[in-house]
């Protein structure tokens, strides 16, 4: 029995342990750099949604230099808004009356008014909070 061990031994020490061990090496080496290659696609999409943020903000700083370009959103906003109010206050709280609800288009475009303005403010802070972070 302790020839088998003595040919195994100089089987493994003949190099081809050592090519196993290079071989496992090799693979490690390659998942740590798919690891950095995803990390650094991760960084790149995040950079490019706060870089597309900022385009927007400046649009709508550029907006907001008169009144009537200024008051377009809050147009848009103001039907939700009362929408809203008369609904929960008056409906729900004090128990006054019903309302049908919004139907169709007009309930996508209220849907997407109450998440920009309720949810853009969030995606702009974890943006910023992430771009910090990163030292971009």
């Amino acid at each position: 029995m302790s020839w088998l061990l003595g040919i195994l031994l100089k089987f493994l020490s003949g190099g081809v342990l050592d090519k196993v061990l290079g071989h496992l090496e090799k693979r490690a080496d390659n998942e740590t750099e798919r690891e950095r290659l995803r990390t650094q696609q991760s960084i790149e999409v995040i950079r490019a949604e706060v870089e597309a943020q900022e385009q927007a903000k400046a649009i709508i700083i550029a907006e907001q230099g008169r009144w009537y370009t200024a008051m377009i959103r809050p147009l848009l906003a103001l039907p939700v808004v009362i929408f809203l109010w008369k609904v929960i206050v008056w409906d729900i709280v004090f128990g006054l009356g019903t309302t049908d609800p919004i139907r169709g288009v007009a309930a996508e475009w209220a849907g997407a008014i109450v998440t920009t303005y309720v949810g853009g403010r969030s995606i702009e802070k974890v943006a910023s909070i992430i771009t910090s972070r990163r030292g971009g």
